[in-house]
């Protein structure tokens, strides 16, 4: 289905009159509402000094590094300030470009807010989320509607925001990619990508953050928690522009389904060539004589969603059949020719990028990495991977060997981290840490309150940290100060 595509600019402006000044004002559309409302505004005096950069995808940039480019100091970090109350629950990273940081709920509405002072630029409320209990049978544990689900991704050399929004429709759900005017919230983009009769999309949760590649927008898919109904696993590339996706299914052999690309809110991993890593979750295939499926395993697709090549564990099925998958994290592609991968099996594998080995093909092993499940995204800094598993993270620096963490933190510190001014940043149990990168012991710590996401995740630009809890964003600052005001929008059309 085509998306609505108008010329990028001119959907903001309008030709004056003979002997008329036009003017025009960045910040807000008329169809999005309270500029300036609510939130915690930061002290009047502050400085600005640090470099200006963006956080555009899930943690950063296609490599997945989760390091703040602007190498802005956090010693001393101090609170900034809070948002608002927001209209729903907030699940994806906090995005940051244009001196705006952007977030989106599940009852399908996207913000932009000032990064200097937290206050509403806009909104845009998309669509009626969907209602699963309009679905007899449906599980999940998002409630009480299904909206944004997924980080958004921005392409700034488009001025434009991409995210994923599941609408009611009678008689279940459909997933919509908007396109978003960065300085206006103007729709830019609507368009339908389930693929036709092959998956029940109110069956289908769009949960991995959203990538960008060769012009496309990727899209992971997978189930709800409790698995069930009939889905697919699909890794979904969208062109920009509207036209026709191109769709990739996990495990669909006859008789089979499920495969979830989810990677615990993590997003698909775009390599120096703009191809797609993954990982994915557990299937139907649950026998020893089941034909391998790409479920459990780690996939490389071209930008089109073309399979290259794939590695699944020698025991694929059997974790199949506990729900330990691999897919709950997404594979860390390293700069010495190898990839990091560990799930819910608790093992950690590490492969050759050059050619993953199909089963068993791993390099090394080891058994029993984390202490429980492993879910999200890691960060790299240098060599180091700080990996999210769910009783405390763990740094590693993964070689041909068998890949043994070199500590543990007690902090409580456990979900996606990320790197800035030296230190890693995860959030746990409604408390945002700072940790040294060399022992894992916690620096500072924050209380931002309870998240409504299971693996919420912090990012970093602009010299702030955001952090999201359940319905606000809390930002932090550090001895350079607030950024700038947000830049205004360009004089195009």
């Amino acid at each position: 289905m085509a998306g609505l595509r108008p010329v990028h600019g001119w959907s903001r402006w309008m030709v004056p009159a003979a002997g008329l000044v036009l003017v025009v004002t960045s910040g807000c559309s008329s169809s999005q509402a309270r500029t300036g409302v609510g939130g915690t505004a930061p002290p009047p005096t502050t400085a600005r000094v640090a470099p200006v950069s963006d956080w555009t995808t899930f943690d950063q940039n296609g490599l997945r590094t989760g390091v703040d480019a602007s190498g802005a100091p956090f010693s001393p970090a101090t609170p900034a300030w809070t948002s608002r109350v927001l209209d729903g629950n907030l699940y994806g990273q906090p995005l940051v470009a244009t001196g705006r940081v952007y977030v989106a709920t599940e009852n399908d509405t996207v913000y932009a807010l000032s990064a200097r002072s937290g206050t509403v630029l806009w909104s845009h409320h998309l669509a009626t989320p969907f209602d699963p209990s309009t679905v007899s049978g449906l599980c999940g544990n998002i409630t009480p509607t299904v909206g944004i689900t997924s980080t958004p991704v921005i392409d700034t050399a488009r001025g434009e925001i991409f995210v994923v929004a599941a609408v009611q429709v009678p008689g279940g759900a459909s997933h919509h990619l908007f396109g978003l005017d960065l300085f206006t919230g103007a729709t830019l983009l609507d368009e339908v990508i389930d693929p036709g009769s092959v998956v029940a999309p109110a069956y289908e949760l769009q949960r991995a953050s959203l990538a960008l590649t060769a012009g496309r927008v990727v899209i992971g898919f997978g189930g709800n928690y409790g698995d069930c109904g009939n889905y697919h696993g699909l890794i979904v590339t969208a062109p920009e522009d509207g036209s026709t996706p191109s769709t990739y299914l996990v495990a669909g052999l006859p008789g089979d389904n499920q495969g979830a690309v989810w990677m615990g809110g993590a997003a698909p991993v775009i390599d120096a060539r703009g191809d797609i890593w993954v990982s994915t979750g557990n299937s139907a295939h649950t026998s020893h004589v089941s034909q391998y499926d790409d479920s459990d395993s780690v996939l490389l697709l071209s930008p089109t969603g073309a399979l290259l090549d794939s590695f699944g564990p020698s025991d694929w099925y059997s974790d199949n059949a506990t729900d330990a998958d691999l897919g709950s994290t997404a594979p860390a592609v390293l700069p010495n020719g190898l990839v990091f991968a560990v799930g819910k099996s608790r093992t950690a594998y590490v492969l050759h990028q050059a050619r993953l080995g199909g089963v068993g093909g791993q390099v090394a092993a080891f058994a029993n990495f984390c202490g429980n499940d492993a879910d999200g995204g890691s960060a790299r800094l240098g060599g180091t991977l700080f990996v999210p598993c769910s009783d405390g993270l763990r740094a590693v620096t993964p070689m041909t060997s068998a890949p043994a963490p070199k500590w543990k933190t007690g902090s409580g510190a456990h979900n996606s981290p990320i790197v800035a001014g030296g230190l890693v940043w995860s959030i746990g149990d409604g408390t945002l840490y700072a940790l040294d990168p060399g022992s894992g012991a916690a620096r500072v710590q924050f209380s931002i309150g309870a998240s409504a996401s299971s693996f919420p995740s912090p990012s970093a630009a602009d010299g702030l940290i955001v952090a999201p809890s359940a319905t606000q964003l809390h930002a932090f600052t550090g001895p350079d100060g607030l950024p700038r005001p947000p830049s205004p929008a360009p004089a195009t059309g």
